[in-house]
This record gives structure tokens, sequence and C-alpha cells, in this order.
């Protein structure tokens, strides 16, 4: 990839390195973190270097009477204005100037407008969100309206208690996931995977994992919006599947919907409600319609912040026969790792380069019970 602001834009730190060697770099972090806990090498799953994230947010800098696209400098002690992002997927790269020139032209849109969120798809949807420091009149609706069509965008206006949708606050992705298409409705602000091509490697490699296992019911903490919920429900009998926001359980129900997927359950719990739900140690009226006792788990999916999982959640799945964990942070997932392997053992190990000229690395663990029996 290349871009006129490397060096001075905080979002590429690792801007001075060729792709081959931040990688190497980055597997020998991971492998250095995981090396008391596996016995093979790690699989390496990478993807485009450059228009790979389909989700981006810019600052707004106004000088003067004109605004500009912003970031974070590379000392993170100040601010860049920049007038591309090779990053980003191409249906945002080629809106990003068309809508800031709309912006210029418009004191309507311009003032006081202090952000830009853009959420896209790989099917040239494009949701645009952009965020005021003032309420929003009827003035603004009748610029926008017109600014959507002309872009080919859905638009939304935000400030402090306002959300305005001209159309849509969603836009439709459609992935070919193990051979199948898969239909996911994704809302501004919910959490959707940055990058769609190792997104696709990721719910892959734990699809590949199920090859391992006979049967079972599937148990998912953290499950967003069914990204990885969906597909992998095709393998198992039954899913019970949980996450604390209420937008990410709402979209998670009706990609089931566009799916055609009946055998999932999803509640909204946090990953430590969950544990007190399934260990009986607190009864939740969201949980009241279910027959928990009625699943019968050979398998969880974990897929946690970067702080990782809690003690009670590692607590509760060291009862599993198989876990598989996705990681954002490798750090997390070896101090998981050191509770986890006195009860299973490692398996399948892999990476996922989803940010290159970054640091971030994903990574993905299939563990199973020590001294199992077969189900």
């Amino acid at each position: 990839m290349e871009c006129k602001h490397f060096g001075e834009c905080g979002s590429c730190s690792l801007f001075a390195i060729d792709s081959y060697t931040q990688l190497k770099s980055k597997l020998n972090r991971v492998t250095r973190l995981l090396k008391p806990f596996i016995y093979n090498e790690l699989e390496v799953f990478k993807g485009e270097n450059n228009h790979y994230r389909a989700r981006a947010e810019f600052r707004i800098w106004h000088t003067g009477d004109r605004c500009d696209y912003a970031m974070g400098n590379i000392s993170k002690n100040g601010t860049i204005i920049i007038d591309e992002c090779p990053k980003v997927i191409e249906s945002i790269s080629k809106r990003m100037k068309p809508l800031l020139d709309e912006i210029n032209s418009s004191e309507t849109l311009k003032r006081k407008l202090f952000t830009i969120e853009f959420l896209a798809t790989t099917t040239d949807e494009v949701l645009v969100s952009m965020i005021y420091h003032k309420k929003l009149d009827d003035s603004w609706i009748e610029v926008a309206k017109p600014l959507e069509e002309k872009l080919n965008i859905k638009l939304i206006g935000r400030s402090k208690k306002q959300k305005i949708n001209i159309s849509d606050d969603f836009v439709t992705e459609k992935l070919y996931i193990d051979n199948k298409l898969y239909i996911y409705a994704q809302y501004e602000n919910g959490f959707t995977q940055p990058n769609p091509e190792i997104n696709i490697k990721m719910i892959e490699w734990a699809i590949h994992q199920t090859t391992l296992i006979n049967s079972g019911d599937l148990l998912e903490s953290y499950c967003g919006l069914g990204n990885f919920t969906i597909p992998l429900s095709n393998h198992f009998n039954k899913v019970l599947a949980t996450e604390i926001s209420k937008k990410s359980i709402a979209s998670a129900k009706i990609n089931c919907e566009l799916n055609k997927v009946d055998n999932i359950e999803f509640i909204r719990l946090s990953s430590a409600e969950m544990s007190e739900a399934l260990s009986k140690k607190r009864e939740f009226r969201r949980v009241a319609h279910i027959d928990i006792d009625s699943y019968n788990f050979s398998t969880v999916l974990v897929d946690p912040p970067r702080a990782g999982l809690d003690i009670d959640t590692i607590k509760l799945i060291a009862n599993i026969k198989y876990i598989i964990y996705i990681s954002c942070n490798p750090e997390s997932l070896a101090r998981d790792l050191e509770e986890l392997v006195k009860t299973h053992k490692v398996v399948n190990q892999a990476i996922f380069d989803q940010f290159p000229y970054t640091d971030h690395i994903e990574s993905g663990i299939f563990l199973e019970m020590k001294n199992a029996t077969s189900n």
C-alpha cells in the first residue's frame, strides 16, 4: 500500500516496514506469547494490504470556511489533514472526495460538523453518519435528502440526543463463506468486523474446526450480530448465543431471518451473566422462556473484547469439551490460556492479519478437553 500520509498519520504505525516483515513480526510476537501452550506452528491468514477496511471514522477539521478530513498524527500530540486513505475499501474511497466537496459547498452541511463515520459493504452499499455540535433541523434534512441520492449513500445526521435517518440506518453485506452465501444487516453503531476478506477467513477457520466435533450444541458468548453464529449453526443441533448489546441482539435475530436459520436462540446477557445463568447461580427473566437443561453443549465459541475472559466464564467453559477462542489481543489470550490448559489442550492455532500497517493481530485457538471421551 502506498499513501502520501505515511509517516505523518497515526493510523498506520508500521508505515516504514514492508508487509512481509510486518506479518513475520506479528507471527513471532504471537508465537512467543503462546509458546507454552502450542505444539505446532501457527497457521497464517493474510489478505490485501490496501482497500481492506469497511469501517472508518474521520475527524472534520475546520480551517476558515473549509472542512477537511483529519486524523491523529503519528506522534499522538496533534492532528493532520488528509485527502486520501488507501486502507478503506473502494466503496468508501470513491465517495470521500465527492462527499467533502458537497459539504464544503453547503453552509448547512458543514457548520459545526466534527466527525464522519463510514460503514460499507463489499456490494457497494455505504452508510454515512455525519455528527454535529448543533441540533439539526428541517433545513439540514432538505439538503441531506438530495445528497443521499446524488452519492448513492444512506445518510444519518447525529447530534446530542438526536438521530435523523434520511432513509435506512443499516447496510446489507453479502459474503460467500464456505461456498455458501450469507446475508448480514449491519446497523450503525453496531459492531462489525472491519475487514470483510479476513472476516470470511476467520469464520471458515472456525467452521473447519467443527470437522473434529462429532455432534452436540454450540454455546457462544459475545455473538454480536451473528457473524460467527449463523454460519456455524449449520454444524450443530442447536445454538445458544449471548450478547450484552440490545441492538446487536436485535440485528442477530434479523440476520437469522435473512438467512432462514431457525436453530439459534439469542439472549441478551453479559458473559458474566451467562455464567451465572448456566450454572444456576442466578435466575434471569430474559432466559425464562428457554429450557437451558435441554442443551447438550459440546462446543463453546468466545470472541471477547481486548480484556479477554473473566474468571467465571473461564470456569464455565472449562466444563465444555471443545473451545473455539477468537482473540483480538494475544496478551490477554495468553493469560487466559494459562487457566484453560489446566483442563484442555490446544489442537489448532492461527493468526489473522486483519489490520496491515498496524500492530494489531487476531488469533484463533481451538482446544479439546484433556482425556475427553468421544461423543
